[in-house]
């Protein structure tokens, strides 16, 4: 009788999405490049820098070339992604296929997403990230991550109806808006009026030198700033849609929480996890896969 022994296939795993708040440490001494570098899970990884949302360049690809060859990378690929026709060119997709890690700079975001909107370059990153590239974003570069953006909006008086301007963004988390330089800049109000208007978005505030990995249904906050989150899914009450466009808007029951390395939020339970609780919720997820 001819036996058969069923070997299992070995299933891609999404690679980690981190979102950086802007002005992260470029030096060897950084927590947040160290810890994209580190989720690759490769000793020298290849890292693809895009630049497109920057109107220099030459000069902030520099800066990563180095923080990143400091950090162990065996390459530093330039994807000079500048006008629409370079994302469907071939160099710049075979660059993004061969990365380990793609890193997205900062800058004007919504030049990321007209650049790369419907494109073969953002085809070839979504594809690579299903299949294990670690993506991470600082300041435009990571508020283009989620379905939705922001991409302007007085800090000082957002709280109006229509005063945060927001677009599609490139998609790679659901239920999230991020801002970025999120405390530097005073943004509070532009998430409390995304949030009026949009309760089912949790919205992600993220301090300089402060990231978060999504990861699953949980986000991990790491570096040394702090990270806010804004809860507006327990509303009470609003005028908004009462209003005219700039007409001040009033609400009430939004839920704030300020993290800082090693803590988490579980978006499924709407609920801050310490480190001790996300420390052990890593370890029951090692054992589960070893």
């Amino acid at each position: 009788m001819n036996m058969s022994v069923a070997i299992p296939r070995e299933t891609p795993t999404k690679g980690a999405l981190v979102a950086i708040g802007g002005a992260e440490n470029k030096t060897s001494a950084s927590n947040v490049l160290r810890r994209v570098m580190k989720l690759s899970g490769k000793p020298d990884p290849i890292v693809g820098v895009i630049t497109t949302a920057s109107a220099i360049p030459d000069d902030v690809f520099k800066g990563y070339d180095d923080a990143f060859r400091s950090l162990g990378a065996s390459e530093v690929l330039d994807v000079r992604v500048r006008e629409r026709a370079d994302s469907a060119e071939g160099r710049f997709t075979d660059m993004i296929r061969r990365s380990d890690v793609l890193f997205i700079s900062g800058g004007d975001q919504m030049r990321l997403t007209n650049i790369f909107g419907g494109s073969d370059a953002l085809d070839a990153i979504r594809e690579r990230h299903d299949a294990g590239m670690v993506i991470a974003g600082t300041s435009a570069g990571a508020a283009c991550q989620s379905a939705t953006m922001v991409y302007g909006g007085a800090a000082d008086d957002a709280l109006r109806k229509g005063a945060v301007k927001m677009a599609a963004g490139f998609g790679l988390v659901d239920g999230v808006i991020i801002d970025t330089h999120f405390l530097e800049r005073g943004r509070f109000s532009r998430l409390m009026e995304v949030g009026a208007t949009n309760p089912e978005y949790l919205g992600v505030g993220l301090g300089e030198d402060a990231a978060v990995q999504f990861d699953g249904d949980t986000i991990r906050v790491f570096g040394d700033g702090h990270v806010i989150l804004v809860d507006s899914s327990g509303i009470e009450r609003s005028n908004v849609f009462e209003l005219a466009d700039g007409e001040p808007v009033a609400v009430s029951g939004v839920r704030m929480h300020a993290l800082v390395d090693g803590y988490g939020y579980s978006l499924t339970d709407q609920r801050v996890l310490g480190p001790e609780e996300l420390e052990a919720e890593s370890l029951e997820r090692r054992i589960a896969y070893t």
